[in-house]
């Protein structure tokens, strides 16, 4: 593994352990050349995912993108780190699972959404509110009382 200070390709594990619910493993290397410390994930990857834009623009799959999203809509709301890590993990393993290499971003943002709902609503909205552009006001209000349950006046 290079290291990310200096460069230098030949870095040593000095500790190994399960990560995340035990999908991946959390690596501490150090690089002997320049004394650098840092970490490495390894993951299992079932298949490499390509995401088809809806503009039909085609990139890799990236999960730190996946992650930063979703961290961003659950920033400052009580859902602990390891719960978000299972849900992420959760939705690649979906996904790669899905038998299609080829995944459009809608679909993504479905599954992204339908989890997001079921941990924290108002997560889900934040998401929502950027997955299906919000313009304005109204935008919310709209999205907002379709989550709501009819009250008994209106049934």
């Amino acid at each position: 593994m290079r290291c990310p200070f200096c460069g230098n390709v030949d870095t040593q594990v000095k500790d190994s352990r399960p990560a995340e619910d035990h999908v991946a493993i959390r690596r501490r290397r150090f690089c002997p050349a320049c004394g650098g410390r840092f970490t490495t994930y390894e993951r299992v990857q079932l298949r490499d995912l390509v995401v088809i834009k809806t503009n039909g623009r085609r990139e890799d799959f990236d999960r730190d993108k996946l992650e930063r999203s979703i961290r961003i809509a659950l920033q400052k709301r009580p859902v602990e780190p390891e719960r978000m890590d299972q849900m992420i993990s959760g939705i690649v393993r979906r996904l790669e699972s899905m038998g299609e290499t080829d995944i459009p971003s809608g679909t993504i943002g479905e599954i992204v959404m339908e989890s997001l709902a079921r941990i924290d609503t108002v997560a889900y909205v934040r998401f929502a509110s950027v997955y299906k552009n919000f313009q304005a006001a109204d935008d919310f209000d709209k999205f907002v009382s379709e989550l709501r349950p009819p009250s008994p006046s209106e049934e």
